[in-house]
C-alpha cells in the first residue's frame, strides 16, 4: 500500500491544509488539531484504505494508520509546509479535561522518539553491565550513560518544542527560555548555598534538569507575552526587539515565579505517586492493565505520561505507566491470537495474526481497532486478562527503567538494579497472554461471515449532471481528483449553467461554499459533484443552491445554478467533476468520453 497517497487523501478528508492547526504523530496515529472538526469527513476516512480507525477525543482528531504512520505523516508535512495562524482552533469549545489531555499529548508527542531512543540505550547498557561485558566505572560506560541521560536531563528543552507547537509560539524562543532554566550559571548560583535574588526578589533554588511542569507553564505564559512583545515592537526593529522583550520578561518570570511553582507541583505529584506506591503498589498497574484499551480509545492514555516521565527522570524508574501497559499490551495480543485461532474467516484470521504480533511487540492500535474493538467480547477478555496480569505486576513491585512502548521487544527496559525485575516482567507477560487467550477463547465472539465472490450483473447508470464535453478525470488539474484519491469519476467542460441531479436518491451533503454537493442513489452509489477547481475560495458567490441536506431528488431535478462566466473571470477553472466516492464497493466503473449521445449514461457501474 502506498502510504504517501494515504497521507495525501487523509489531509484532504480532514478539511485540507487550511483546516489544520497542528499535526503530530505517535507510534500508530496522526494527531490533528483542527480549526473546525465539522469539516472532517469521518465516514470517508474510516473507509479509506490504509486507515484503521478515526478517534475524536482528548482535544485531537486522531487518524489511526498503524506502523506506517511516519510515511503518511511526512507526506502530509510536505503539503502543510508552514501552517497559517490567522485563527485559533475550536479547542476552547471543549471541556477542561479534553483541553488538558490535548496539552499533554501535543506537548509530549514530539519528544517521544528522543526519550524512547534514550530509554533503549539505557536498556542495552543495563544488559551489558548485568552480563559483565561492561564495567560501570569504565569511560565507555560513562559516555554511553551520558548519551542515555541527555534526553532526560534536557527534557525541558524537548518539552519546550512540543509546548510551543501547542500554544502557538516560536519554538526557537521557547527552547531558549528552557535553556535559561538549565544554564550552568544558574546551577552554580544555587550550588553555593547562598541566597539568590533578582532585583531584590528572592529566587528559590531548584533543579530544572529532567523537570516537566515548569517549562510547560512557562511556555503557556509565554503564549501571552510573545503577542504582547510583537504588538508593542515597532515594525522596522521588531526582528530584535520582540525576542529581546520575550527573554527579558520570560527569563526572570521563569526563574522567580513560574519555575518554583512548577517545581512545587512536580514534587507534589511525585510525592503523591510515591504515597500510592507505598500504600497500594498493586492499584495503578491493576487499573492500567484493565483500563488501558479504554484509555486508548478515548484518547486519555496520555493523562499519566507526565507523572511517569517525572518518576523516570527523578528516580530512574517508574511504576505508573510501564507495568500496567505491559500487561495490557500482551493481553491485547492474547485476545487477538485467540480470534485468529477460532475464526473461520480467512481474512480475519490473517488480520488477527499480523496485528497480534504487532501487539506482542507493544503497538496495540492495529489489534484494538482492527479486531477486538469490532468483535467486543475479545476486548472484554483483554481487559480482564490485563487486569489480572497488572495485579501481579503491582504486587511483585515491577517497574520500568526506560520510556518505551512495553512489549516483548522492549523487555530490556525492565532490566535494572533489581535483578528479579525482568523475571517479574516475563511472568507478567505470560499471565497476560495465557489468561487472556483462554478467556477470549471460552467466551467466544460472533464470527464474521466470509464474503463470497459472487458475480453480479446488476448495473447502475449515472446520468450527466450538466451538458458539456467529457474527458478523463486523470487530466483534471487537481491531484486529489486526478489521482482518484476520492474515487473514480469523470470531468466535464460545461456548456450551460444548471447542474441537475444525475440519480434518483437523496442529498447527503451541501457544502457551505455551495461549490459541491454529495448525493446517494437509491442503489447505494455515493457521488460528489464538484463545480470548478479551488472555487471554495469564492465563498458561494457564483452559486445558487435549490436543495438542502436530506432532500429527495430525481434524475433531471435542478440542484445548483453556477455562473461560469463569473468563475472564469475570477481566474478559476470551471470544470465540473463527478466522483463516485464509494468506488471501492463496485467492480467496474465505465466512463463515457466526448459528447454524450441521446440516452447515453455518463457512468455505468457494476
Amino acid at each position: 500500500m502506498n502510504y504517501r497517497e494515504v497521507g495525501t487523501k487523509v489531509l484532504a478528508l480532514v478539511g485540507g491544509k487550511e483546516n489544520v492547526v497542528s499535526l503530530t504523530h505517535c507510534a500508530t496515529r496522526l494527531r490533528f488539531e483542527l480549526r473546525d472538526k465539522q469539516k472532517a469527513d469521518t465516514k470517508a476516512l474510516e473507509k479509506t484504505a490504509g486507515v484503521i480507525s478515526v478517534v475524536d477525543s482528548g482535544g485531537q482528531y486522531q487518524v489511526v494508520i498503524g506502523n506506517e504512520v511516519q510515511t503518511a505523516f511526512k507526506e502530509i508535512q510536505k503539503e502543510l509546509g508552514e501552517l497559517p495562524k490567522q485563527q485559533k482552533s475550536t479547542e476552547n469549545q471543549e471541556n477542561i479535561i479534553s483541553r488538558l489531555i490535548s496539552v499533554i499529548s501535543t506537548t509530549f508527542t514530539p519528544m517521544i522518539p528522543a526519550i524512547t531512543g534514550a530509554g533503549m540505550v539505557k536498556a542495552i547498557l543495563a544488559v551489558l553491565t548485568l552480563t559483565g561485558v561492561l564495567a560501570d566505572t569504565s569511560q565507555t560506560y560513562i559516555i554511553l550513560n551520558t548519551i542515555a541521560d541527555a534526553a532526560f536531563y534536557f527534557m525541558p528543552v524537548l518539552l519546550a518544542y512540543g509546548a510551543a507547537i501547542k500554544f502557538e509560539v516560536s519554538p526557537i524562543l521557547a527552547i531558549t527560555v528552557a535553556g535559561i532554566l538549565l544554564h550552568p550559571n544558574i546551577s552554580q548560583l544555587f550550588s553555593t548555598g547562598d541566597p539568590v535574588s533578582f532585583l531584590g526578589i528572592p529566587v528559590l533554588a531548584a533543579d530544572y534538569a529532567g523537570s516537566v511542569l515548569p517549562i510547560i507553564f512557562t511556555v503557556w505564559i509565554m503564549s501571552y507575552i510573545e503577542p504582547f512583545a510583537d504588538r508593542i515592537s515597532p515594525s522596522f526593529i521588531k526582528f530584535f526587539t520582540k525576542p529581546m522583550l520575550v527573554f527579558l520578561i520570560m527569563g526572570p518570570l521563569a526563574l522567580v515565579v513560574i519555575g518554583p511553582f512548577g517545581t512545587l507541583l512536580n514534587d507534589l505529584v511525585a510525592i503523591g505517586a510515591e504515597w500510592i506506591n507505598a500504600k497500594a503498589a498493586w492499584l495503578i498497574p491493576f487499573l492500567m492493565g484493565g483500563l488501558q484499551p479504554f484509555l486508548v480509545v478515548t484518547g486519555t492514555a496520555w493523562a499519566m505520561t507526565p507523572i511517569a516521565t517525572m518518576q523516570l527522570s527523578s528516580f530512574g524508574s517508574e511504576m505508573i505507566n510501564g507495568p500496567g501497559m505491559l500487561a495490557s499490551n500482551i493481553a491485547q495480543s492474547g485476545a487477538t491470537f485467540a480470534v485468529a485461532f477460532k475464526t473461520k474467516n480467512k481474512q480475519l484470521k490473517q488480520l488477527a495474526v499480523s496485528t497480534g504480533i504487532t501487539a506482542l511487540m507493544g503497538i496495540t492500535e492495529p489489534s484494538l481497532y482492527g479486531v477486538t474493538l469490532k468483535l467486543k467480547k475479545p476486548l472484554l477478555a483483554s481487559m480482564i486478562g490485563g487486569a489480572i496480569a497488572g495485579l501481579y505486576a503491582g504486587l511483585s513491585g515491577l517497574v520500568r527503567y526506560a520510556f518505551v512502548s512495553p512489549g516483548l521487544a522492549a523487555l530490556p527496559a525492565f532490566i535494572g538494579e533489581n535483578p528479579m525485575n525482568i523475571v517479574h516482567a516475563i511472568i507478567t507477560c505470560l499471565i497476560a497472554f495465557v489468561a487472556t487467550f483462554i478467556i477470549a477463547y471460552l467466551i467466544g465472539f460472533e464470527d464474521v461471515v466470509e464474503e463470497q465472490d459472487e458475480v453480479t450483473t446488476t448495473e447502475f447508470k449515472i446520468e450527466s449532471p450538466v451538458k458539456g464535453t467529457i474527458y478523463p478525470i486523470s487530466e483534471v488539474n487537481d491531484s486529489i481528483f486526478s489521482k482518484e484519491l476520492l474515487g473514480k469519476g469523470v470531468a466535464i467542460v460545461p456548456e450551460e449553467d444548471t447542474i441537475y441531479s444525475p440519480i434518483n436518491g437523496e442529498v447527503i451533503t451541501v457544502l457551505e461554499s455551495k461549490h459541491a454537493i454529495g448525493l446517494r442513489s437509491n442503489d447505494g452509489v455515493e457521488i460528489l459533484i464538484h463545480i470548478g477547481i479551488d472555487t471554495v475560495n469564492l465563498k458561494g458567490k457564483p452559486f445558487d443552491v435549490f436543495v438542502k441536506e436530506g432532500d429527495r431528488v430525481s434524475i433531471g431535478q435542478k440542484l445548483i445554478v453556477a455562473n461560469f462566466d463569473e468563475i472564469q473571470q475570477a481566474g478559476y477553472d470551471d470544470t465540473v467533476i463527478l466522483v463516485v466516492t464509494n468506488s471501492e464497493n463496485f467492480r467496474v466503473i465505465d466512463t463515457a468520453e466526448g459528447t454524450l449521445a441521446d440516452n447515453e449514461a455518463l457512468l455505468v457501474i457494476s
